[in-house]
């Protein structure tokens, strides 16, 4: 078993262990599945008792306490050091309002001590996707829609979610982010962030809507910071998993929300009346990104199917956003509703997602104080400016892929999509030179918002069932190697640290991650062989994910960059006087199982191929010192 993990505390833009030095934490996020309840089989099409929210279990979450060293041996064996580990709140609180699962915490505080016996550090990540699994996502229990008047089985058939359990077959690739234009999503989340201002009528048992989902949401993450604060390894709590502002700020609700149409698109108007039983004819896109493309038409709950639970109204119609004309037709009555507050245009990362961060960061502080607050903000968007006086401990944990490479389902080396620029970037060296501006502006987002807070990419990665699954057939997984290792090689230039999206225990070649059809594990069962080196078997396009890194250095680094198919590792960095301890760099056998050459610019080195760690021990009469590792 590994060394237990080590202390690591915040300082500046860095993180530090207790020798004083700069450490890089190169990890995953554990794991897709966890999205998913264990009992009943969460991950089937149409599990027994769907409906039946409450009776479930997330025990098992992310694998069986019993595998637990398996997998975390696997884990560092491939040479990560730290984790995000995905919990959701309806795993906590499905079972209502208060009731908490005492079996699960249990379940995941032993989860936890393991982590820590193993080395890896970690940070726990409330995840959840467009709001909850009924509304076609994961994350909150399904008695939080409940409370807000929905009808659970009736969200499918009037087109409010697009339900993978419901659906019928597999789920169109990707189609489940359009659930967050929808009306349960969006409305969930607009009552949770902004449902004083928008909703101020909606009440539970005379609650206003935001007060309740809000403190039965920290309420729950208490729980896990009681139980989980006595552990040096858990470096602290994200605010929430990629919050989405739902209908705030949306300047006209009679055109769609986003840039993301992908199927039937209606828009919020359109979401509204489809709740409200009203049949609409809405906007259908092809199942294509990046290509030229037309909508079509497609007519939605013909059967005039409501949403809402018997007695129950749209809520937004009852605030006055819009109402039925003389001829049965929907019409808006407030177009920008969601978009000004007493004559103010509104912000929802600075007004809603921010003053929801702090009050999180302030629960669980009162209980942890030590604990450091992992940022977000919807996606694409630069984080929150935070006020100084209450920053604490903060670290930015901004998400980012190869959309081109996530959505296509394949892998282009000529091509990628430049986010910053909204354009595509066309051959090689454009590519590299687009994706090194986007890791950049994330810490200057960070220098600029968040007093220089560390930054940690929460989530990158590759589907490995791109190009039609080819992979699980010819056993070839190199061009989910090359995609792979061309967004690694982005995060490293940037001296990033990471956790991969990510390791899944139960992936599966058929069901993927076990959640609406996604597939990014670099691990499965069913890439296992029974000749399979040991160290390795299971794992998915690791000549990428496992890498040369410097773990621990005397210092601050200043360049790091890995050739995989020259098999050379460089770094350079400038020493700090103070630190007496050597830089350590892990020298994966994987790639230098043959044997090595080391270069470096000067002082000394011993190779500990046991632990596959490199120790340099710099001359403290240079300032700045460099290493290369040549791979025989």
């Amino acid at each position: 078993m590994s060394a237990p993990a080590r202390a690591i505390r915040i300082d500046g833009p860095q993180f530090k262990d207790e020798m004083g030095r700069t450490v890089l934490l190169r990890g995953v996020n554990l794991g897709g599945s966890s999205k998913v309840p264990t009992q009943p089989d969460g991950a089937t099409h149409l599990a027994a008792g769907f409906f039946d929210h409450r009776a479930i279990s997330f025990v098992g979450r992310p694998f069986p306490l019993a595998e637990a060293d398996e997998h975390f041996a696997r884990l560092r064996a491939w040479g990560f050091n730290f984790l995000r580990l995905i919990v959701t709140w309806e795993a906590i609180e499905h079972a209502g309002p208060g009731q908490y699962d005492t079996a699960y915490l249990d379940y995941l505080e032993a989860i936890v001590a393991k982590a820590g016996e193993h080395g890896l550090a970690l940070f726990i990540d409330p995840h959840q996707d467009v709001w909850s699994r009924f509304s076609g996502g994961d994350g909150a229990p399904g008695w939080t829609l409940e409370a807000a008047g929905f009808d659970l089985p009736s969200l499918h058939a009037t087109g409010a979610v697009i339900v993978h359990q419901l659906h019928g077959g597999p789920l169109p690739p990707m189609i489940w982010p359009t659930n967050g234009s929808k009306l349960a999503a969006a409305t969930m989340f607009t009552l949770f962030f902004g449902g004083n201002d928008f909703a101020p009528r909606a009440l539970v048992d005379g609650e206003p809507i935001q007060e309740f989902l809000q403190r039965h949401y920290l309420g729950a993450i208490e729980q896990v910071v009681r139980r989980l604060r006595r552990f040096a390894h858990v470096l602290g709590y994200d605010t929430m998993n990629e919050p989405l502002p739902g209908y705030i700020g949306h300047a006209d609700l009679g055109k769609r929300v986003g840039r993301l149409a992908m199927g039937p698109t209606p828009t919020p108007l359109q979401s509204m009346a489809l709740g409200d039983g009203l049949a609409q004819e809405v906007a259908e896109w092809p199942l294509t990104f990046g290509a030229l493309r037309l909508p079509g038409r497609v007519r939605l709950n013909a059967q005039g199917v409501r949403a809402w639970q018997a007695g129950a109204g749209c809520i937004w119609r009852e605030h006055g956003v819009w109402d039925v004309d003389n001829s049965g037709l929907p019409r808006l009555l407030e177009p920008g509703y969601f978009a000004q507050v007493h004559g103010r245009t509104v912000n929802f990362t600075q007004d809603y997602y921010y003053p929801f961060a702090r009050r999180f960061a302030r629960h669980v502080r009162a209980l942890d104080n030590r604990a450091a607050i992992f940022v977000q903000s919807e996606v694409t968007h630069d984080p929150p400016r935070w006020d100084g006086a209450d920053a604490g401990a903060l670290v930015y944990a901004p998400h980012w892929y190869d959309v081109m490479a996530l959505f296509r389902c394949e892998y282009l080396p000529w091509l990628a999509l430049d986010t910053l620029k909204g354009s595509v970037a066309v051959t090689p060296p454009l590519i590299r030179r687009a994706f090194a501006a986007q890791m950049s502006a994330f810490r200057r987002a960070s220098a600029e918002r968040l007093h220089g807070a560390p930054v940690v990419l929460g989530e990158f990665g590759v589907p490995f069932d791109m190009h039609g699954g080819r992979a699980f057939r010819t056993g070839d997984f190199s061009a989910q190697e090359q995609a792979l290792d061309r967004s690694f090689r982005a995060v490293e230039g940037a001296l990033l640290s990471s956790t991969l999206w990510n390791y899944t225990a139960d992936n599966s070649n058929a069901h993927g991650d076990q959640w609406n059809g996604e597939d990014l594990s670099i691990f499965s069962r069913d890439q296992m062989r029974d000749d399979g080196d040991p160290r390795y078997n299971g794992g998915r396009a690791l000549a990428a994910a496992i890498r040369p890194y410097a773990r621990a250095v005397a210092g601050e680094a200043l360049t790091m960059s890995f050739d995989r198919t020259r098999r050379r590792f460089e770094f350079s960095f400038v020493h700090d006087p103070a630190i007496a301890a050597p830089t350590e760099i892990f020298v994966p056998r994987l790639h230098f199982g043959r044997g090595c050459m080391v270069q470096v610019s000067d002082g000394s080195y011993t190779l500990d191929e046991a632990t596959e760690t490199l120790h340099y021990t710099h001359d403290p009469a240079q300032a700045i010192h460099t290493l290369r590792i040549d791979g025989l």
